[in-house]
């Protein structure tokens, strides 16, 4: 399972949503994240420090997650995503065909709330926050 940003900062929350809390509880760990996801963490609590929310990543990324990077092929899978979508008419942001280019080279589901960013992407899409 390769977990986006948004489902992250929902399960860091003091309160997260039911549906994402009971989602989380029956995914086997340890789950994997983009180093996209990693920038996008680290650049939203250098913007809005978080003291309590950081040692919560920190210790996620300590026991229950492996990050992916961005390779060669990655970068490549993304750029030609992002193209075939754009001539297609669907503008898609270069972070998002990272992720979704991330989740097809490692064969994973990609569980997100954004559904609508990845669609036409060739991946398996969750999102935790609708209960199903």
């Amino acid at each position: 399972m390769l977990v986006d940003t948004n489902v992250l900062s929902e399960l860091a929350r003091r309160t997260p949503h039911p549906a994402v809390a009971t989602w989380a509880a029956a995914v086997s760990l340890p789950v994997a994240v983009s180093a996209v996801t990693l920038e996008e963490i680290h650049f939203g609590l250098a913007w809005k420090p978080n003291a309590e929310v950081r040692a919560w990543f920190d210790v996620f990324l300590g026991t229950s997650c492996t990050v992916f990077p961005v390779t060669d092929m990655i970068a490549k899978r993304a750029g030609d995503l992002r193209g075939q979508l754009r001539a297609d008419g669907r503008q898609r942001t270069q972070a998002d065909m990272l992720v979704a280019a991330t989740a097809q080279a490692h064969q994973l589901t990609l569980a997100t709330r954004n559904v609508r960013d990845f669609e036409g992407c060739g991946i398996t899409v969750v999102n935790p926050f609708d209960g199903a």
